[in-house]
């Protein structure tokens, strides 16, 4: 009897400390906790193994036994998340990874991240459903951190601030090539070739991108200085290097094993001289390649199957064995926090409809789980970037072309400025987005 005491125990003495009033109702109908009445999160467990999953602050495996149902829900995803936080043993990115899961991410790695393989992991997260995404993303549908240059700004002012930030960063000017690999929705493909005249070439897996992106050119009217590709970034052939290259949110589908070849080929798209914005999320601790306590397993089967992080420190390491030389570096780890709470308060407004819109195309049982997995994802990950598990670096890198002049200033080998002044000038200021879809 002591030993099925145990881990009940100290769950309520954990329950006891958390920042937010919690019940918890066990398998057999024990309570623990706050009482329900007077709880801002009660969770109901139905199955022993996520009865001491919560007992052991394994809350990523608590995340997987919400979304299969075996524990119900009753609270905001903003005070879940405070639960959660309190309910962690230790930093989930403290320590080493034991050998056997370095074996194991090793051997994911080298198998997940073929051409098909890619694919399908990339059409099983972005090819959910376009009027799912619509529901909480801005009006433009730029899924990525946004850039909260004033504290003011709405999420969709934020996402053109970010949109407009890359640009400038990139000094595109008319008559450009640019690409942009991973173009999702469009967003910073249509940004540039609307507001910096760049001729603009986008590829994706995803076909629903794709096919969005397509009728977007073809109402805006841009069909002669946009394209949108269903391609994979390591099958495109150029005849000539592009002016410029974005890729933002994509890197983390790279996997580690892969790096090298991923700047590689960027390089070998750019023109010597040309600058190079590479956007994504990167790994808090410099060790760990996903998030412990099952919140890594959890992405990995419900959210972003075969993506992988690293350390800034050792992207940074890939890009200069490649050859590029990284001119600038910008952490924007706040700005994700705030642009994910932004998406989740946005899903947690519109929950009816997207239950009706996922349940349109995937049965109502998928959808279900679908959306519990969404919830918690973006809740999570929001609570992620807040306590820096993981980062969001802006890395801008030059393709040298060997010239040791560049103007009167000598040594550049690139069109990077020497100083950052250009980034930063006065700007007009932004306005709310008239787009609609």
């Amino acid at each position: 009897m002591q030993r099925m005491n145990a881990p009940s125990d100290a769950l309520a003495a954990r329950l006891a400390a958390l920042p937010v009033a919690v019940a918890v109702e066990l398998p057999g109908g024990k309570k623990l906790g706050a009482p329900p009445a007077a709880a801002a999160v009660v969770l109901r467990v139905r199955e022993r193994k996520a009865a001491l999953a919560l007992a052991t602050g394994q809350i990523g495996y608590v995340g997987m036994a919400i979304v299969e149902g075996q524990v119900e829900v009753d609270g905001t995803m903003r005070d879940l998340m405070a639960a959660a936080a309190g309910l962690l043993p230790h930093s989930p990115i403290q320590g080493k990874p034991s050998a056997w899961r370095r074996l194991l991410g090793w051997l994911r790695s080298r198998t997940a991240h073929t051409l098909a393989g890619d694919a399908r992991n990339i059409q099983f997260h972005y090819d959910v459903s376009d009027d799912f995404y619509a529901l909480w993303l801005d009006p433009r549908r730029v899924y990525s951190c946004a850039y909260f240059r004033t504290p003011d700004m709405t999420l969709a002012q934020a996402q053109e601030a970010k949109l407009d930030h890359i640009c400038r960063k990139l000094r595109l000017r008319p008559g450009e090539r640019f690409l942009d690999i991973g173009a999702g929705w469009g967003g910073l493909l249509l940004w540039a070739a609307e507001h910096y005249g760049v001729d603009a070439t986008g590829i994706t897996l995803s076909h629903n991108q794709h096919a969005y992106v397509q009728q977007r050119i073809a109402a805006l009217g841009l069909q002669g200085r946009v394209r949108m590709e269903l391609r994979d970034y390591r099958e495109l052939q150029v005849a000539q290097p592009f002016d410029a290259v974005a890729s933002v949110g994509m890197f983390e589908h790279v996997g580690r094993l892969h790096m090298t070849q991923y700047f590689d080929t960027v390089r070998r798209l750019l023109r010597p001289g040309g600058l190079l914005l590479n956007h994504g999320i990167t790994a808090g601790g410099v060790e760990n390649s996903e998030l412990s306590d099952g919140m890594g397993e959890f992405i990995e089967r419900y959210i972003f199957p075969g993506g992988e992080l690293m350390h800034v420190s050792a992207v940074l390491r890939h890009m200069a064995l490649a050859g590029l030389e990284m001119v600038d570096t910008e952490n924007l780890r706040p700005h994700y926090a705030r642009t994910l709470w932004a998406w989740s308060d946005g899903l947690e407004a519109q929950l009816p409809k997207a239950r009706t819109v996922l349940a349109g195309k995937h049965g109502v049982e998928r959808a279900e789980k679908i959306l519990r997995a969404y919830r918690l994802y973006l809740a999570g990950c929001a609570l992620g970037f807040e306590r820096g598990w993981t980062a969001l670096y802006q890395m801008l890198a030059a393709h040298p072309d060997g010239r040791m002049e560049t103007g009167s200033l000598r040594g550049a080998q690139s069109e990077y400025p020497f100083t950052r002044d250009y980034m930063y000038a006065a700007r007009p200021a932004s306005t709310p987005t008239t787009q609609t879809d």
